[in-house]
């Protein structure tokens, strides 16, 4: 006669039940982006969730298993990921055939100035630079969402406030903006993209001013507009020396 079974008690793991680990290593591979802790949390159900502390021990111990190997768990601000290791990135790259994306020194330092400079106007970025920007820049980075509208400046004229996201920083193997470099280290608005080791992903950007990205546009004879803030309003001072848009710098 057969033994009548038993349901397991609330939280503990049956007989075939993985390996915690196991299974936050499965859904950092399977997901294609980070995860949180919480996100790691709702894999189970409400009666079979391990402890927070359990679920980061087993991202502990993922981090300790890739040590000296081809990949990483890197913590960025949208949680958890596995990465390939910056030391081999460039051969893995090679794997793609189509090149990276190039961006140009206008689109960085636009790039750069509002990530340290946060929330920023187009104007008061423009006062910066010294030349106007163009809208595909603008467009470029909202649709790659690196960058967002928080609200607008209570100025005549209303511009917008743009910010960094989350996106942003996850691109970067960044946690927080507390992580970039110092302002002082930085030679140029662009060395943020060029000098920060993040960079070493499998296709980031390369630094080529002499090539634009996809459909942006610049056009030399652009004239900076004028900021919509009252005159005596500081944005600071400049990052590096102003630019044109159609500036090139060496490859």
């Amino acid at each position: 006669m057969l033994e009548p079974q038993t349901a397991p008690e609330p939280g503990c793991k049956s007989a075939h039940e993985p390996d915690l680990k196991q299974v936050v290593e499965g859904a950092l591979l399977a997901a294609g982006g980070p995860l949180s802790v919480e996100r790691l949390l709702s894999l189970y159900g409400e009666d079979e969730q391990p402890p927070r502390d359990a679920v980061l021990a087993a991202l502990a111990a993922l981090e300790q298993d890739y040590n000296g190997r081809g990949i990483e768990v890197m913590q960025v601000a949208g949680g958890y990921r596995i990465q390939v290791r910056a030391e081999v990135s460039p051969r893995v790259a090679r794997l793609w055939d189509e090149k990276p994306s190039r961006y140009s020194r206008a689109l960085l330092e636009t790039l750069a100035l509002i990530a340290y400079r946060q929330p920023i106007t187009r104007g008061e970025i423009e006062d910066i630079r010294g030349v106007s920007v163009s809208t595909q820049i603008i467009r470029t980075l909202q649709e790659r969402d690196w960058v967002r509208v928080v609200g607008h400046r209570d100025v005549p004229g209303r511009p917008a406030l743009y910010t960094t996201t989350k996106t942003f920083l996850d691109y970067f193997g960044l946690k927080s903006l507390n992580e970039l470099p110092p302002l002082a280290a930085l030679r140029e608005p662009a060395d943020l993209l060029r000098e920060h080791p993040s960079l070493a992903e499998l296709a980031p950007p390369e630094l080529d001013s002499g090539v634009h990205e996809s459909g942006e546009q610049t056009d030399a004879s652009e004239q900076p507009h004028p900021d919509p803030r009252p005159d005596n309003e500081a944005v600071g001072e400049p990052l590096g020396q102003p630019a044109t848009d159609s500036e090139e710098s060496p490859s």
